[in-house]
């Protein structure tokens, strides 16, 4: 078990390794001792961007948001992420912090935490780039809105007599 605590990061990116349909998702952070990971599920980066952005609709817009945002090598999860929580803005501060802790079998001890704090452009770019990540996979189907593989799709919705 290791416990990150991170109040201030020079670098902060949400990215995937692989294939659309095959990708996996990481939070990397660089840190003054280098560099760590946390394996993500894409329904994590979504639910996160998504309540960066509502976040951001209550602060200023940042002057300088980080553009260059690819994952760097090498990319290996320190934990798979069970759970995320943000704080609030804290405003002496000039910080959100975000908290993810291990997922682990329910009989396991305790598992790890990172607890990251990012400035107001980190937050902008996160979410910005959280949403681009997971547009940016495998088309919807236009009758059950799943992901269709680029070798196609069969689709519930036509009780697979259908292959998109």
């Amino acid at each position: 078990m290791s416990d990150w605590n991170l109040p201030e990061v020079p670098f902060v990116t949400v990215g995937t390794v692989g294939e659309p349909g095959q990708r996996v998702f990481y939070i990397q952070v660089e840190a003054a001792g280098g560099s760590v990971a946390f394996k993500v599920e894409k329904a994590q980066v979504r639910a996160l961007a998504t309540a960066l952005a509502d976040i951001l609709a209550d602060l200023p817009t940042p002057d300088d948001v980080p553009s260059d945002l690819d994952l760097r090598a090498p990319v290996e999860a320190d934990f798979v992420v069970g759970s995320i929580a943000i704080s609030t803005w804290d405003d002496e501060a000039g910080r959100l912090y975000l908290v993810l802790e291990e997922l682990v079998a329910e009989d396991a001890p305790e598992g790890s935490t990172a607890r990251i704090g990012l400035d107001l452009a980190q937050v902008a770019a996160l979410a910005i780039r959280g949403v681009a990540l997971v547009e940016s996979g495998r088309p919807p189907c236009p009758l059950c809105n799943g992901p269709m593989d680029p070798s196609g799709h069969v689709c519930p919705k036509s009780n697979g007599h259908v292959k998109h």
